[in-house]
């Protein structure tokens, strides 16, 4: 295809050309899966691959972690203000989260595109969660660290990793020395680095193909095609405001109550904007747990991209009618080094999240969410220790079960969202492996019955999982939230069942754990993690009688809690008695 360098493009050419670029994220992302050395990556799939305008804005991210890329533009806008020499051959490794990335746990790498010329005209970006990023305990989740220093974790503000396409081995050996698996992450290194410029490698074939002049052509005709599908959703909204608040569960560091988030959304259709208004919450706290500038935003503009029409393409042009107002020295805002924000992709983003799209389930039926459940039981832990069948150390994040998400209005919760900001693109672990990567058995990973939302539409139920050393002790860390608040439902829903953490002793009995924590386990020790169900929405009674039926065939509702919550009789026969119903119904109207 050969494209004129000034004149429109039509239709076909501008979906071609759409699916070209995310067909390279694609690739990028195919090559970190393939070529990643932690099961974080090779197995979890815990990576994002985007592609950012030279303008600095998010033109496509193709199957990649909402967290990861809605605010990807941020980390590319601090690569030109603190490198603007920045030329052929170079990349960047980045995960500072006072200079817009997500959290330290995510290294990034950047890598700017150029013609044959020396004309920038795009940059790359492959993101990835480490296991282990140098912090002072063996994980990427410091729920308890009063700031960045108790962290103890490697900062990289956007520094030049490459040059002339030659690797800074003092880099290299720095972090080689601080990270408990360094041959580990220096696999994962290589293999962000090979995606990023596999992306650099076919942009420029692209370019070359049908020429730079065209590819910006499109640049600015997809941007301004998604800017006017996000006005003409917004124009069909109904316009007002609405406050809610999601309370996060109390924890080390934080109010005795817990930390409640609140999120103010104003829909103008007039306007064609959604204003989200972050600004009346807690100050920074002495805790992991801060918000930086960039999941701030990303979690407003998933709550947001969770409640309207799904099609919408997620980049710079339909990012362009949301106003995120924002406040520094914020829980929810911009943080002030050095404060940590070591699990700011999860816990607090997710209420975030949640009060974003419940919110906009108030002011516009038919729209918005319930709450989704909320990051991380021992389910989704990280493990650390000294494998005894290789007398080597290992670092890792299980990724054994996550099926928090929340009712809509359209449709149920499905099993494996995870949490919010990860949106169901992380791959749930097989058991064989990770049996056979760390030395851990793992007795039981099954849904839990009568633990979903209930509602016209139903969030997704919990899962138990359970697991334990194989002849050694096993370290355990998980950051969790969800036990004392759980999911909520709205406009009738009812919430979720909450999270459970418990350990069995080797004399067979049973203790409750904290939400947070980083234990040993000894041998012949289990952990138990139950995750948080999402919560419901609409009232349980209007869900279509079918639909009950083959939740409880299903075995994940009893017969019991179909009458009682859902006012559906099913009989002995696993059939719907209709005349009993009715009268359930009637009873319940």
């Amino acid at each position: 295809m050969t494209l004129g360098k000034t004149r429109t493009l039509d239709g076909a050419e501008l979906a071609i050309l759409a699916n070209r670029f995310e067909g390279i994220a694609s690739k990028m992302g195919n090559t970190l899966l393939r070529t990643g050395r932690s099961g974080v990556l090779n197995r979890a799939r815990d990576f994002s691959c985007c592609i950012v305008t030279r303008d600095c804005q998010l033109l496509v991210a193709a199957e990649s972690l909402p967290a990861h890329v809605l605010g990807a533009e941020m980390m590319v806008r601090s690569m030109h203000e603190l490198h603007p020499d920045f030329k052929p051959g170079d990349a960047f490794l980045h995960n500072s989260p006072y200079h817009g990335s997500t959290h330290a746990a995510d290294h990034s790498i950047l890598i700017p595109v150029f013609d044959d010329d020396g004309e920038h005209h795009f940059t790359v970006m492959t993101k990835a969660h480490q296991a282990d990023t140098g912090n002072s305990i063996p994980t990427t989740y410091f729920g308890d660290a009063r700031d960045v220093y108790q962290e103890g974790t490697l900062i990289f503000p956007c520094v030049r990793v490459q040059e002339n396409g030659e690797l800074n081995q003092d880099i290299i050996r720095m972090c080689k020395m601080r990270i408990r698996v360094p041959e580990q992450w220096y696999g994962d290194f290589l293999g962000m680095l090979g995606s990023a410029r596999i992306g650099e490698r076919e942009i420029r074939a692209l370019g070359a193909e049908v020429g730079w002049d065209s590819l910006h052509a499109f640049t600015e005709q997809w941007l301004d095609y998604s800017e006017q599908r996000m006005i003409a959703t917004i124009r069909q909204m109904t316009g007002g405001e609405a406050v809610s608040v999601s309370v996060h569960d109390p924890f080390p560091g934080t109010p005795e109550d817990g930390i409640p988030v609140k999120v103010k959304v104003r829909v103008l259709p007039d306007e064609a904007r959604i204003e989200i208004d972050l600004r009346d919450n807690l100050d920074n706290l002495p805790c992991g747990l801060n918000q930086t500038e960039c999941t701030a935003r990303t979690g407003a503009m998933i709550g947001l991209f969770n409640s309207v029409d799904h099609t919408i393409p997620k980049n710079g042009g339909s990012q362009s009618r949301i106003d995120i107002l924002l406040r520094e020295n914020c829980i929810t805002g911009v943080p002030r080094h050095p404060v940590s924000c070591s699990v700011a992709t999860s816990n607090i983003n997710d209420r975030i999240i949640n009060a974003t799209q419940t919110a906009i389930a108030k002011i516009m039926a038919g729209a918005g969410m319930a709450e989704h459940g909320t990051f991380a039981s021992p389910a989704m832990a990280v493990v650390s220790g000294v494998d005894p069948r290789t007398g080597k150390r290992y670092v890792n994040q299980l990724f054994l079960g996550g099926t928090s998400c929340a009712g809509g209005s359209k449709a149920d919760g499905w099993l494996t969202l995870l949490h919010g900001p990860n949106g169901g693109m992380s791959y749930q672990d097989s058991i064989e492996l990770d049996e056979r990567y760390q030395p851990l058995i793992v007795w039981e990973r099954f849904i839990l019955p009568d633990t979903e939302g209930p509602g016209r539409r139903t969030g997704a139920p919990s899962v138990q999982v359970a697991y334990g050393p194989q002849n050694c002790e096993l370290e355990v860390g998980y950051v969790m939230d969800g036990v004392v608040n759980p999911a909520k439902g709205v406009l009738g829903g009812e919430c979720g069942a909450p999270g459970r953490a418990f350990v069995r002793r080797a004399d067979g009995s049973t203790a409750t754990l904290p939400p947070t924590a980083q234990i040993i386990l000894a041998p012949d020790e289990v952990i138990f993690g139950v995750t948080q169900a999402g919560g419901g929405y609409g009232p349980p009674w209007e869900r279509e009688p079918e639909r009950v039926l083959e939740d409880v065939q299903e075995g994940n509702v009893s017969r019991a809690r179909a009458r009682d919550v859902y006012r559906v009789a099913i009989t002995d026969e696993l059939a719907i008695d209709w005349e009993a119903t009715r009268v359930l119904r009637s009873e319940a109207g």
